[in-house]
C-alpha cells in the first residue's frame, strides 16, 4: 500500500510530508471546470473527486489516493488562480477589507471506496492600499494561488483573522485529512 497524492502542488506535498507520511505523486489530466450556477461547496468537492478518479488507473487497488482542490469565495464569486497580473490585482481588491471563505474539497479513495469532504475556513483581510496590492503582486507569489494570495507567505501581512483550519487556507485541511486517512487504514503519528 502506498499513499498517492494526486496533485503536483508543492504545498500539498509539504503538508503531507509534515504529517509524517511517505507519499508518491501521481497526477493525471483532469477537467477542473466548475458549473457557474453550481454551489461552490459542492463544485470544489466534485473537482477533487474527479482528480482522484483520474489518478486511479495509475495506482494499484491497495493504494490510498488523496486529491484536493481549493477555491476562494467572496460574496458568491468563486476565485481560482489568477490568469494574469491584472486578474490578481482585481481579486485582491475584492478581498481588501472583507471576509471570504476558503473551500477545499478533499477526496480519499482506495479501490472502489471513496470519501469526499469540503472544509471551509473564514478569512478576514484588513483594508489594502492599491500600492500594497501591486507590490505584493509584483513578488509573483500570488500567481499560482487560489484567490491570488498565500496565507503562509507575504499575504500574512493582510490577514486580520481566521476562523477554521489554517492549513485549509494553504490548500489541504490537515486535521480532516488525517482522520479520513485513518479510516482507510493509513497510520498517522504511528496509529
Amino acid at each position: 500500500m502506498s499513499i498517492i497524492l494526486a496533485s503536483s502542488s508543492p504545498r500539498r506535498r509539504e503538508l503531507m510530508e509534515r504529517m509524517g507520511l511517505e507519499i508518491v505523486i501521481r497526477t493525471a489530466p483532469t477537467d477542473e471546470t466548475m458549473r457557474p450556477d453550481g454551489d461552490p461547496y459542492d463544485e470544489v468537492a466534485d473537482v477533487s473527486r474527479r482528480k482522484a478518479l483520474a489518478a486511479r488507473p495509475l495506482c494499484s487497488d491497495d493504494d490510498i489516493i488523496v486529491a484536493a482542490d481549493t477555491i476562494v469565495v467572496c460574496d458568491g464569486l468563486v476565485m481560482g488562480k489568477p490568469h494574469d497580473v491584472e486578474d490578481a490585482v482585481r481579486m485582491l481588491r475584492l478581498l481588501s477589507g472583507r471576509e471570504h471563505q476558503v473551500m477545499t474539497g478533499v477526496t480519499v479513495r482506495r479501490g472502489d471506496r471513496a470519501e469526499t469532504k469540503t472544509v471551509v475556513t473564514g478569512v478576514r483581510f484588513r483594508p489594502l492600499s492599491d500600492r500594497e496590492i501591486r507590490a505584493y503582486v509584483a513578488t509573483g507569489e500570488p500567481m499560482d494561488k487560489a484567490g491570488a494570495y498565500a496565507a503562509q507567505g507575504l499575504a500574512a501581512l493582510f490577514i486580520e483573522g481566521l476562523d477554521g483550519d489554517f492549513y485549509n487556507v494553504m490548500g489541504l485541511p490537515v486535521c480532516t485529512l488525517a482522520e479520513m486517512l485513518r479510516g482507510y487504514g493509513a497510520q498517522v503519528l504511528g496509529c
